[in-house]
């Protein structure tokens, strides 16, 4: 399987993500995964079991629309979430799932939401321009069977509309945006706001 110029420039982007994801504590052991797509519909996405802070070019694979592999590599076992995001989201073109700490605190204080409301920082996020803004992320239960997670998102996508992430229980975040340094944007911000949260209710005090 040859891969072109935008395969590889996709692959160090997400090489250099997972470097600084990591070096934040948000992906410990070869927790996470990370995606991006290409101009043809097909994506870059981390293979299974690898640590995500020393990740290399062989640890990036191609996968088509559909999530199948097409270099006889082994991707992730969520990459069926992945898959599902970029067909409802034409115009997103990364996706950053990390196992971070507040994530998955926050997915213990606030079993089915979490409402972040009245912070400066949700201006990182794409379309929010003022601090009186609100945006939900909803808390989904762990499932082993990906496809009926990924139909339960969109399911609450669909009675709820659109969201910037959403958390699996005791497990991670997903978050997406229109490039890889947006989607970064997007999460450093989300554990930002987490932190800010958990900070409030007595929990993880510095």
């Amino acid at each position: 399987m040859m891969y072109d110029d935008e395969f590889y420039r996709l692959a160090d982007q997400l090489i250099e993500t997972g470097r600084l994801i990591d070096e934040k504590g948000w992906v410990p052991a070869t927790s996470g995964n990370f995606s991006a797509r290409l101009n043809n519909g097909n994506m870059a996405i981390t293979v299974s079991g690898k640590h995500k802070g020393r990740l290399n070019r062989n640890d990036i694979m191609l996968v088509n629309a559909e999530g199948e592999a097409l270099d006889g590599k082994k991707p992730s076992a969520e990459t069926g979430l992945h898959t599902a995001l970029y067909n409802r989201f034409p115009d997103i073109r990364c996706i950053l799932h990390p196992h971070s700490l507040n994530a998955t605190l926050i997915s213990k204080l606030f079993p089915t939401t979490c409402i972040l409301e009245n912070y400066e920082i949700l201006k990182a996020f794409n379309g929010i321009d003022t601090h009186e803004s609100r945006i939900v992320i909803p808390v989904f239960a762990n499932d082993q069977t990906i496809p009926r997670l990924a139909a339960e998102v969109d399911r609450y996508m669909d009675q709820h509309g659109e969201i910037y992430a959403y958390i699996i229980a005791g497990h991670g975040l997903y978050t997406w945006g229109n490039s890889v340094e947006e989607t970064l944007r997007h999460l450093e911000a989300l554990d930002f706001l987490f932190d800010c949260e958990i900070r409030l209710r007595g929990v993880n005090k510095p």
